[in-house]
């Protein structure tokens, strides 16, 4: 699939998947997207655990009891950040950024191959379910869960959600100015 088909199409999925296991070929293929996103400095803070032992994806997924696509997930990629970050630019790391940009590869991967997947975050955070998920996946210490990816292949059709359109959220040259051909003012801003 096409780069701009696999944005066109990669959507939030939060429904039920289909019972056939994801290959673990096309779970590394999947992680290998991840791996080749950019990080801060070349730095590569993020690590993963892929999760296609049946035991185990039932255990994580009896943790959610609101979310179909986490129940139902035939795999799992656990995305895993440091505790305590070391800066890598003038007192900055990059951590979350770098995780970022891999989930959005992977996502972007993920619909290519036919899977589905929805970014899992906030309730990672609540009720200690990045650490309950951290220790079923024996992370060291210093680890920490971070984004949880729940795979497998829809069995139902969803859309992706509505965006603004192109005009509502981008400006060329300065905020505020949505064409090209606005002429600048001498100083730099957009006329009326």
């Amino acid at each position: 699939m096409d780069v701009f088909a696999a944005i066109a199409k990669r959507h939030s999925y939060r429904g039920p998947y289909k019972p056939q296991p994801v290959p673990r070929e096309d779970l590394r293929r999947i992680v290998q997207a991840g791996l080749q996103a950019p990080s801060g400095r070349n730095m590569q803070t993020t690590s993963f655990v892929i999760v296609d032992d049946p035991p185990l994806v039932r255990r994580i997924a009896a943790l959610h009891a609101t979310n179909t696509a986490v129940q139902q997930a035939q795999a799992f990629i656990a995305c895993c950040v440091d505790r305590q970050p070391q800066p890598v630019y003038e007192g900055h790391h990059f951590q979350v950024e770098d995780c970022a940009a891999a989930v959005e590869n992977m996502l972007l991967a993920i619909t290519a191959l036919g899977y589905a997947s929805v970014w899992i975050d906030g309730w990672l955070r609540l009720e200690n379910h990045a650490e309950t998920i951290g220790n079923l996946l024996g992370l060291p210490p210093a680890k920490a869960v971070r984004i949880l990816l729940p795979v497998g292949a829809p069995a139902e059709t969803w859309p992706q959600k509505d965006k603004k359109p192109f005009e509502a959220r981008t400006f060329f040259n300065r905020y505020g100015r949505h064409t090209a051909s606005e002429p600048l003012s001498p100083r730099g801003e957009g006329q009326g």
